[in-house]
């Protein structure tokens, strides 16, 4: 009788090994606008009660169960291990010979910041992370003197968006007593001369402020310069101008921001605050170089354009375009050796042109291939500047051009295993519900037999001004290695052609997004490359919220999905982290207007009790704080409840880590190896 007992409860025990651990439904409803919302799972908000952290604990040991139990997690981990465990080299910071740059070794989880004296010199580690604090902390360099003698560097714990700041005397190797303390920053400027430092930072309560430290000083002496007039929606930064003579302020509300403010300081002179521009709803970019400010803009001009004012008089009616708006968008503008470098997407693609500080055309940057770059980084009194090209199976290649000759030499190519030539990459063109006609990267093995029944990885994004470009990604290498397409369409909301593109995908637009998004997979299934079951979507961030807003939609669209820091809850986002800066792309749900069509999408009030959900994995982690876990939490909650699926539903919740880049490289591989591994898995490739 003993045996049987034991028997019966070892399979109790089994099968509640097959079902996620029961929540707990606690019902709030609250009324907005005349309309009653019930939330089930509010109680989850509580990030640290003891009820939610047992609960995370009960979901992270059902997740990693479930994850033991795929085959071959080992060779995964194995082949993402090959192709990231190569020496890093980021492109360097040139100060007086002296190279500044991040560095990570093969054989290291983080990067250390390091120096050469010279473009050919010898790695020298400055600041090892090991030195610094846990396995938990990243660093990075903040500024650095004109001579290059004394660096800042951030140290980030875990995921944060938050980071301290410590000093390092690069000529005596000695870490200086001087930390700022753990915070967000917004500029931080080092005078050449050490006599202080400027900064911006938010400060709780009151928003972001503009300070100054006197070095010698401490640090609660510290003299705000600017920012009391403005309340929390405000994001205000500085800079100092290259010759360090001009402090640039600039004032954002909102991100993206509906409007930006641009104001500037002779701080040699002593001279006043003066007003460049605070009255247009439109982005602003300042820099200084030839004694000039430059102004690249959205104003008038949705692609945008570049204007040049005198410093002396720098009012808008004595504005001087210099770069015209054209049919394509610009992404970014810098200045090197004397120039004007003016980075364009020609139908997703980069082209970089250069142009003297009065606007005449100098000629493109010519690139190594049909791919991507960041943007040409570099100073206008120095002839050598800096920039990243990649593409879709090109890890990214650092390459020195010389701004007069157009002579180019690599700075770091990271020896990854991976032949460019085994794959094929191509672009296509679909149509949205409402006939907009949008592009699509694909991306598979050379001879691939295009089916209808091969397993495709979907990832997208669609907001914020963001364009997705080709660049070089672990996963999307390896899903065509095993067969696989990878796809990759620029839904509206991103800037790849431009602001009109952009605003086509927000606020009352925001459904063209998710109607982008599904007409993707629905091309992909009658252009036979696939079929519905075979599909693997994930996101991240606002991308989260698309694979969210895909999954309560379209749930039989799609095999698997990934849904990683996302966004869910929309009518309660805006209340936590900095949630209320994304109002200007969102709205709100606390204006009626707005709550209207937020709530026709937001995934968390779509969730359907019985529908047939695909396999889902969600993933965030405590240390987000800039998209609050909480919606990750409810939401898995929510889904693992309704569905009337046999299909697994997951939450891997990393408890130190968060939203913001830094993570150790050995943490990287294990969390890639989770959600490819299911997103394989669940769409039936045998690892």
């Amino acid at each position: 009788m003993r045996a049987i007992i034991v028997l019966f409860a070892g399979a109790l025990a089994a099968a509640a090994a097959d079902r996620p651990p029961v929540t707990k439904v606690i019902p709030v409803t609250d009324t907005l606008h005349g309309v009653g919302i019930t939330d089930p799972y509010r109680w989850l908000e509580d990030q640290n009660s003891p009820e939610t952290r047992a609960w995370l604990d009960a979901q992270n040991r059902f997740t990693q169960q479930f994850l033991s139990g795929v085959p071959g997690r080992d060779k995964l981990r194995q082949r993402l291990a090959a192709l990231s465990r190569v020496d890093s080299v980021s492109l360097p910071t040139v100060r007086h010979g002296r190279y500044f740059f991040m560095r990570r070794l093969a054989n290291e989880n983080r990067s250390s910041i390091c120096m050469r004296s010279g473009f050919g010199g010898k790695d020298e580690v400055l600041v090892n992370p090991d030195t610094v604090g846990d396995a938990s902390i990243s660093i990075g360099l903040a500024d650095l003197t004109e001579d290059g003698g004394l660096i800042a560097y951030f140290v980030r714990h875990g995921g944060e968006d938050e980071s301290e700041i410590r000093l390092f005397d690069v000529d005596q190797r000695q870490l200086l007593p001087l930390r700022f303390p753990r915070a967000r920053y917004f500029g931080f400027d080092i005078k050449s001369d050490r006599s202080g430092i400027y900064y911006g930072t938010y400060t709780n309560g009151k928003g972001s402020r503009v300070f100054y430290h006197a070095m010698g000083t401490d640090l609660s002496a510290d003299r705000e310069i600017f920012g009391s007039q403005y309340g929390a929606d405000a994001l205000i930064s500085a800079g100092l101008s290259e010759d360090e003579r001009y402090l640039l302020l600039n004032v954002a509300f909102g991100v993206p921001p509906r409007k930006v403010e641009i104001y500037v300081q002779d701080i040699a002179a002593n001279g006043p605050i003066r007003t460049v521009v605070n009255d247009l709803d439109a982005e602003f970019h300042p820099f200084i170089a030839d004694g000039k400010l430059f102004l690249s803009t959205n104003w008038k001009a949705p692609n945008w354009h570049v204007f040049a004012a005198d410093l002396k008089d720098p009012a808008r009616d004595k504005w001087r375009e210099i770069v015209p708006e054209s049919q394509w968008p610009i992404q970014g503008v810098s200045r090197a050796g004397g120039r004007i470098m003016v980075s364009y997407l020609e139908n997703v693609q980069t082209r970089v042109k250069q142009f003297d500080a009065d606007g005449k055309y100098l000629g493109d940057v010519k690139l190594p291939g049909i791919g991507s770059v960041a943007g040409v980084s570099g100073r206008w009194q120095d002839d050598e500047a800096f920039f990243n090209y990649t593409s879709f199976v090109q890890p990214a290649t650092g390459y020195r051009f010389q701004v007069s000759t157009g002579r180019q030499e690599v700075w770091f190519r990271p020896n990854v295993p991976v032949n460019p030539d085994e794959f094929e990459v191509k672009q296509v063109w679909f149509q949205s519900r409402d006939k907009t006609r949008v592009p699509m990267f694909l991306v598979y093995k050379k001879g691939l037999a295009i089916d209808g029944d091969r397993p495709v990885y979907l990832t997208g994004y669609g907001g914020f001004n963001l364009s997705e470009t080709p660049g070089f990604r672990r996963p999307a290498v390896i899903w065509a290695e095993m067969g696989g397409v990878f796809a990759l369409p620029n839904l509206r909301g991103g800037g790849e052609f431009g602001e009109k593109w952009h605003r086509a995908g927000m606020f009352e637009n925001k459904q063209n997004v998710f109607d982008d998004f599904i007409a993707a997979a629905e091309w992909l299934v009658a252009n036979h490359y696939t079929k519905p079951s075979r599909i693997a979507v994930e996101g991240t961030s606002n991308g989260g919220l698309l694979v969210g807003a895909a999954l309560t939609q379209r749930p039989d669209l799609f095999g698997a999905v990934s849904c990683g820091f996302p966004l869910l809850d929309m009518l309660r986002y805006q209340k936590f982290k900095v949630g209320s800066y994304w109002v200007t792309e969102y709205g709100s749900a606390d204006d009626p207007k707005q709550f209207e069509y937020i709530r026709k999408y937001s995934p968390y009030q779509h969730v359907e009790k019985g529908a047939k959900y695909p396999a889902i994995m969600f993933r965030s982690g405590d240390s987000d704080t800039r998209v609050d876990p909480l919606h990750a939490r409810k939401m898995t909650a929510l889904v693992q409840a309704s569905t009337g699926s046999d299909r697994p539903v997951l939450l891997d919740y990393d408890t130190k880590s968060g939203h913001s880049a830094g993570k150790p490289i050995n943490e990287v591989i294990d969390d890639e190896t989770n959600w490819m591994s299911f997103l394989l898995f669940e769409t039936g490739v045998k690892l």
